[in-house]
């Protein structure tokens, strides 16, 4: 199955929920009107999207159906998905460019870090990369003893310690490690993080003195890992950890369980802070580079008969 099917099917909940309820306002309206598009904004912030998100899409919808002479509600869906698009496609690419380039990966525990770590390390050693990853969340056995399951799953190199040690010095020997073996990209696991644990973010600031250090001129991504099931609580966490530290990229998870897909729009548009990587499923290929366009199609655009 390619993995636009398996997008297409992971956003069921939302497409049959929230695009669902504005297909069918739609089609009680006979003309575009000011109430059409006050229910569409309405239905829009049900739908995880946001308040600011939805009056956004509203007011560009109301310039285009007056440029384009649109006068069938029917027609709008498909501007919607434009608009959607348009609003995601922003810095979504990752950017790896030097050997080795460093993603650092952050979350609170339970939102699927460790195997999205997992699932990214699939991804670019089936690119033909040379990964290594840092299991350097030493608060938890079970992280460290699932990051090795994924190393050997994925084909990816692993540096890790016992439980309790200096998750500092495991970034330390990662990049040691994957400078002697001339990795392509070091992914590093950290512990799950909440935004009120103080010597938690001052250790993240650690590592990344570390990082800094021995690849001053490598590329970094610092991905948060969210999950989507929690709509609107996971922009909350998203702007509080982008409080704390650096946050160049989001990894969002169980799109596929979840009727609140909307929320992609409403971290880009309220944060700023693009998607990097989507996850629709439970296999490791169901993790997949956000794509703005085929996500609005979609969520957006029916299946033809």
């Amino acid at each position: 199955m390619g993995f636009f099917k398996k997008l297409k099917e992971g956003l069921k909940k939302t497409r049959d929920s929230v695009v669902g309820q504005i297909d069918s306002m739609l089609q009680t309206f006979t003309v575009i009107d000011d109430e059409l598009f006050e229910e569409l904004e309405e239905l829009l912030v049900m739908g995880d999207v946001g308040v600011e998100t939805a009056n956004k899409i509203c007011g560009m919808l109301r310039v285009r159906v007056r440029e384009k002479g649109i006068t069938k509600p029917a027609k709008i869906m498909d501007e919607i998905a434009e608009i959607s698009a348009e609003l995601l496609s922003e810095n979504n690419a990752m950017v790896l460019n030097t050997k080795p380039s460093v993603i650092l990966v952050i979350g609170v525990n339970g939102v699927g870090k460790t195997t999205s770590i997992g699932k990214i390390a699939n991804y670019y050693v089936r690119q033909g990369k040379r990964v290594t990853l840092a299991a350097a969340d030493t608060f938890r056995a079970a992280a460290i003893d699932q990051l090795r399951i994924w190393a050997e799953r994925s084909g990816a190199d692993i540096v890790a310690q016992g439980e309790g040690s200096d998750p500092a010095a495991v970034v330390f020997d990662a990049i040691a490690s994957a400078k002697a073996k001339g990795s392509d990209i070091v992914i590093i696991d950290t512990a799950g993080r909440l935004h009120n644990k103080k010597h938690l973010m001052d250790e993240l600031s650690k590592i990344r003195r570390i990082i800094d250090r021995e690849l001053p001129d490598a590329d970094k991504e610092a991905l948060l890992v969210l999950d989507a099931t929690t709509g609107q609580n996971a922009v909350n966490q998203a702007a509080e950890f982008a409080k704390a530290t650096g946050i160049t990229g989001i990894v969002l998870t169980k799109l596929d369980g979840t009727a609140k897909g909307g929320v992609v729009l409403a971290i880009k548009e309220t944060l700023g802070i693009p998607v990097k990587f989507i996850g629709v499923g439970e296999k490791v290929d169901d993790l997949q580079p956000f794509d703005p366009l085929e996500f609005s199609k979609a969520l957006f655009v029916k299946e033809e008969e």
